[in-house]
């Protein structure tokens, strides 16, 4: 049976042996906007070039909700908008990639996820704006929801085997 001591010393251990393996996990590093237009200008794959613009469209989110916390309404907005862009460019691009979304779902994946938790980050931020500048925000919201509709057919289209 374990003791106090001991189990102190196994808990001590575990945290600095498994410390130095968790930090290697980590993010690889912080995207930077002048690194992914870039890397989208760049690329030629449509599903990397999307998936840059997903990340792209992700860091302008962030951006947009650091500024309405810091109750700038206006860059907020056009902020939300360049999010919102970059997000409808790579459904465009995925969509244009020809690419049949059920068999080879890279890319579209991606975006699907990405548009669903947007949605619930963008609703987080609906209820800390004041009402009356919520428009813009609510604006976003329909077009994320629609965008994601859209894939979400690609990936799961109705009437369609399962082979």
């Amino acid at each position: 049976m374990l003791n106090a001591r001991k189990v102190a010393a196994l808990s001590l251990l575990s945290l600095t042996v498994g410390a130095p393996a968790a930090e290697s996990f980590g993010p690889r590093h912080t995207d930077t906007e002048a690194d992914l237009t870039a890397r989208i200008a760049r690329e030629h794959d449509p599903v990397k070039k999307a998936k840059y613009e997903i990340r792209l469209g992700e860091l302008k989110l962030q951006q947009a909700t650091d500024a309405y916390d810091r109750d700038e309404t206006g860059p907020g907005e056009k902020l939300l908008g360049s999010y919102l862009d970059e997000m409808k460019d790579a459904w465009k691009l995925l969509k244009g990639s020809g690419r049949d979304a059920v068999r080879k779902p890279a890319g579209f994946k991606e975006l699907d996820i990405a548009l669903r938790e947007d949605a619930r980050r963008l609703d987080d931020l609906r209820r800390r704006v004041p009402f009356m500048d919520r428009g813009p925000l609510d604006k976003v919201m329909q077009e994320v929801n629609q965008t994601h509709a859209e894939v979400l057919t690609a990936l799961f289209p109705a009437g369609r085997s399962k082979h």
